[in-house]
């Protein structure tokens, strides 16, 4: 089987070792461990008696759920199979532009998205949208993941702003914006009846736990809603996702839940794993940790499968990163502490 450019492939772990996919405690994939939400649960096996209908390809429920949980219009809203079916709109958006410039190091799926199209690209480094981009911008899309996967930076949103005005188009990647609580958050949300040229894309799978259902949306001008409506294929969102989403967004009592938990339980792991000589965990605002490696990242995640049964994520899929870096999801505090005893024992033996 062929190595994956995704985390949370766990087929393909197993195929490494001798054991079922429930045996491996999965930090590759940067999901809430704290989910699914009961009242999601719940109304997933409620839709099941629906299954006999077709979905209305309008979603006008989920769109109205989406639109009171950002306080703005539905029609400003676009339910989708996940974060990855928008990237390929908006790869198919940038066809007239001169090309993208994207985050470096950047998620495999925007170039996945972008080469669809035959759509060119060039790279950023990080540190140049905080300083200020060189590049030429008068025909050129601009795509900000914020915060920013894999290295879990977080940009203010002043810093953003001004791009705005510079773009003929903006997208803001915001999948992992929802670990933040309110007061905390960067997103663009409040600016998007400002500037037509924005696309923010948002998942609900990472926050709620439910990568299998496949459910995003992105927020635009309805112009931009509208044109894609007639692009992409007709129910797209399966019904027992769309009830799903509409039920998540709903549980503030899951939301709280997952604050108070995220920030202790990040910087414990973070400041376990400085301790063990031979990594460098960096700074992250997400759920997610990326930690450089002096030991290459392919042969410690294998290491920790067949020791431990631990899968983390290598790099190999950010070529800026490579073998150096691993990113590991913050899970529970007793998943976490068993991540970082495996670890340092692995290390102590080199």
């Amino acid at each position: 089987m062929t190595r994956p450019t995704h985390g949370g492939n766990l087929d393909w772990a197993v195929t490494l070792i001798n054991c079922s996919n429930s045996a491996v405690v999965d930090f590759s994939a940067s999901i809430n461990p704290l989910g699914p939400p009961n009242s999601t649960i719940e109304a997933i096996i409620k839709g099941i008696k629906e299954l006999d209908h077709y979905p209305n390809p309008d979603y006008p429920q989920f769109r109205q759920a989406i639109g009171q949980h950002h306080h703005i219009h539905p029609d400003w809203v676009l339910p989708s199979n996940g974060a990855a079916e928008l990237l390929t709109w908006i790869a198919w958006e940038a066809h007239n532009l001169d090309g993208v410039l994207l985050p470096s190091p950047c998620f495999a799926d925007y170039k996945r998205a972008l080469n669809t199209f035959n759509i060119p690209f060039q790279s950023y480094p990080l540190e140049d949208l905080t300083r200020g981009l060189n590049q030429p911008t008068k025909n050129v899309a601009l795509l900000v993941n914020n915060p920013h996967n894999p290295t879990g930076k977080l940009w203010d949103k002043k810093t953003l702003i001004p791009y705005l005005q510079e773009f003929p188009l903006v997208v803001i990647d915001e999948a992992f914006m929802d670990f933040l609580p309110p007061d905390e958050q960067q997103s663009l949300i409040d600016l998007i009846a400002d500037y037509d040229n924005l696309i923010i894309v948002r998942s609900i799978t990472k926050f709620y736990s439910l990568p299998a259902l496949r459910i995003g949306y992105g927020i635009t001008h309805p112009d931009r809603i509208k044109k894609w409506q007639q692009w992409r294929d007709p129910w797209s969102v399966n019904s027992l996702a769309s009830l799903a989403g509409i039920e998540a967004l709903k549980d503030t009592e899951f939301q709280q839940k997952t604050w108070q938990w995220l920030k202790p339980s990040r910087d414990k792991l973070r400041d376990d794993l400085a301790q063990i000589k031979g990594l460098k965990p960096l700074p992250s605002s997400a759920n997610f940790i990326l930690v450089e490696t002096s030991i290459p990242s392919s042969q410690l995640q294998l290491e920790l499968l067949q020791r431990e049964q631990i899968l983390i994520r290598d790099c190999l899929s950010f070529p800026e990163l490579g073998e150096k870096y691993f990113r590991v999801a913050v899970r529970t505090q007793e998943e976490n502490q068993r991540l970082t005893n495996a670890i340092a024992r692995i290390y102590q033996e080199k």
